[in-house]
């Protein structure tokens, strides 16, 4: 057997398992044991051409998504996962009280693990491994409570995302940063709320579950007419983005209370 068919056997052989794992046991053990399941099948990606900067793995290659994410075989981050890391990391976010919606379990792992702040998460629809399900129109906690919040794509799932916008800011500190990202398009937002079986969706905001497609200045036109400062992180193409998997262009906006 070739080394290429032996990689493509051994990958159907562990998403098989996965998917049957998955049917028989319980999430939370699934969620605890992540790393060892994926270390044995990480093996495979070791070498020298890429790194995760998650869990800092070297790779021979990332794993290749469908819609051509590059998904880290060790600990499952994606390129927005390692983007929002390496942001979290070289600024000053990590400090105080966080709130973190619909966290990837790579930065749950990492965060949680931390004595130096208070790492609070949130999933509504249970989905996401969280402490909490808030839903992020009437957010059960106390205002200016939280010195950073990660709001990753989460907006496009929300119709009435102008209140969500305004919890956010209610629950912030002064001078706190959300640290907001979603899919963006150029000129306007899209949005039609006539639009609502998951197939109508998909074909017009490209997910299911997607219910607009924000233009990144109409996204901060939102932010700032709920009282925010909004700035916005461009990421343009670089040669190291191969190596550490981004995904570029890529936007961010930090708005800020």
């Amino acid at each position: 057997m070739t080394k290429v068919k032996y990689l493509k056997s051994f990958r159907k052989m562990y998403n098989s398992l996965k998917k049957t794992l998955k049917k028989l046991l319980p999430k939370r053990f699934i969620f605890n044991n992540e790393p060892f399941f994926r270390s044995l099948h990480g093996i495979l990606y070791l070498g020298n051409k890429h790194q995760c900067g998650v869990c800092k793995k070297k790779l021979r290659r990332f794993i290749e998504l469908p819609n051509k994410d590059l998904l880290c075989p060790f600990c499952g981050s994606l390129a927005r996962n390692r983007r929002l890391w390496n942001i979290l990391t070289t600024e000053n976010y990590l400090k105080g009280r966080i709130l973190h919606f619909s966290p990837s379990r790579n930065i749950y792992r990492k965060l949680k693990k931390r004595s130096d702040i208070t790492y609070v998460t949130s999933d509504y629809e249970d989905e996401f491994i969280a402490d909490h399900q808030f839903d992020i129109t009437h957010i059960d906690q106390e205002k200016a409570t939280f010195d950073t919040i990660i709001c990753f794509h989460v907006l496009e799932h929300i119709p009435d995302d102008r209140k969500a916008i305004k919890e956010l800011y209610r629950v912030a500190k002064p001078n706190a940063n959300v640290l907001i990202q979603t899919p963006f398009k150029d000129g306007e937002i899209y949005e039609n709320d006539q639009i609502i079986t998951p197939e109508d969706r998909l074909k017009h905001f490209g997910q299911e579950d997607h219910v607009r497609v924000y233009s990144p200045e109409g996204l901060k036109t939102r932010l700032k007419q709920a009282g925010f400062t909004v700035k916005s992180l461009y990421f343009t193409p670089k040669s190291d983005d191969a190596y550490f998997g981004y995904a570029s262009p890529e936007i961010v906006l930090i708005a800020t209370k």
